[in-house]
């Protein structure tokens, strides 16, 4: 691989800021150590700061040795509620959350192309690096262009990337079209009549009918969508009742749809909702949902993607980047950024032996950050000249 010798040179201290993140994760909108800590090294690069923008954004301006097109990277900041099990000396400090996403790496290795372009200035144009808070279910990505993210910073593209476990280590997936999923939820209530588990017939049993409607709703992938359209729902939560003896009055249902298309979308939500009033109205309950639709699918632009996909190249060798591979149902919201410029969102291989994303025993592959740091000062380059 092509790295740079000035950032090899990085690579143990960027392993610190990253192993300093992580032992310090903060969730959605309350990411304020991790803004400062971001704030703070930009600063001390030289590079121009601008705090605010969705709460506990950080935006960082740097302008290259002439005029000409502006662009921006963007790394997520934030972490997970999920009690880390990895007994690492760098283990999370902060009881109940994790970086088990590795945003604490994505954000170091967006620092770290930041000092490293910071001292090189060799493009022409300027970089906005988009620090983004909230990834995780909460859309900090929609929070910041609703705030005016492209209006004060007025990039003509915009790029992402994740780290991705099972890909091994020196490899990229970049291409166009379709990347990462829609990202809808659902919350169902039945509502029965409750009364004595001993004598169920004098009531009506919403866990009867809530078991029955999770099965029923898995028709709508086997059933419901042509099979050439790719669509998840999944039920993730059933709570309902408090004790042995009592059959209870209430369950309630939630879950996630995934897609890639807005009519899939229509239809899965058209399909819950009819689904639901036949069990309610077969089992004798009432039954209300509640559907929304979180982030839009990340659609990845044409030539951007070339751009990415010919700039990871240059850093890993051609045969090491995938330009055809298939979408992941997980989601990003990214997405809200791509909907407003174009750009490309790639995935940087973290190694085959990782543990996945969202797991307790997840940790980010240090080994990757002066790879992630190459790309993004290899975009930078192909797209501003250098």
């Amino acid at each position: 691989m092509k790295i740079d010798d000035d950032i090899r040179a990085l690579h143990d201290e960027m392993t610190e800021w990253r192993r300093d993140l992580h032992a310090h994760p903060e969730t959605a909108f309350e990411e304020h150590r991790t803004s400062a800590f971001v704030a703070d090294k930009l600063k001390s690069f030289g590079i121009e700061v601008h705090q605010g923008l969705a709460g506990t954004g950080v935006v960082g301006v740097l302008r290259g040795r002439g005029d000409g097109r502006h662009i921006g990277l963007r790394a997520d900041m934030d972490a997970l509620d999920i009690t880390e099990r990895t007994n690492l000396p760098y283990r999370s400090r902060n009881p109940g959350k994790m970086h088990a996403c590795g945003h604490d790496g994505h954000t170091t290795m967006l620092l770290g192309a930041a000092r490293y372009l910071a001292a090189k200035r060799d493009f022409s144009g300027t970089v906005y690096f988009v620090f983004q808070p909230a990834e995780e279910n909460e859309g900090g990505g929609r929070r910041m262009v609703e705030e005016g993210l492209f209006d004060r910073f007025p990039m003509e593209a915009v790029y992402g990337l994740h780290n991705w476990p099972g890909m091994p280590v020196g490899t990229v997936a970049a291409q166009a079209g379709p990347m990462m999923a829609a990202y809808d939820i659902f919350e169902i209530t039945l509502t029965g009549r409750g009364g004595h588990a001993a004598m169920p017939h004098q009531g009506t049993d919403a866990i009867v009918a809530g078991s029955h409607l999770v099965q029923a709703l898995q028709t709508i992938a086997s059933r419901n969508v042509d099979p050439l359209d790719a669509v998840v729902v999944s039920v993730t939560q059933i709570h309902g009742g408090d004790t042995w003896n009592v059959v209870p009055e209430e369950v309630i249902l939630r879950g996630t749809a995934r897609s890639f298309e807005a009519a899939v979308q229509d239809l899965t939500e058209t399909a819950i909702r009819r689904i639901a009033a036949g069990v309610a109205a077969t089992y004798g309950v009432s039954v209300d949902v509640r559907y929304e639709r979180r982030y839009p699918p990340t659609i990845n632009s044409e030539k951007q993607s070339e751009i990415a996909a010919t700039a990871a190249a240059a850093v890993v060798g051609e045969s090491r980047v995938a330009r055809s591979v298939k979408p992941c149902m997980g989601a990003e919201d990214f997405a809200f950024m791509l909907q407003q410029r174009p750009g490309s969102y790639i995935w940087l291989g973290a190694g085959e032996d990782s543990a996945n994303l969202h797991s307790p025993h997840y940790d980010f592959n240090d080994e990757i950050l002066p790879i992630g740091v190459s790309y993004w000062a290899s975009l930078v380059r192909h797209e501003l000249g250098g």
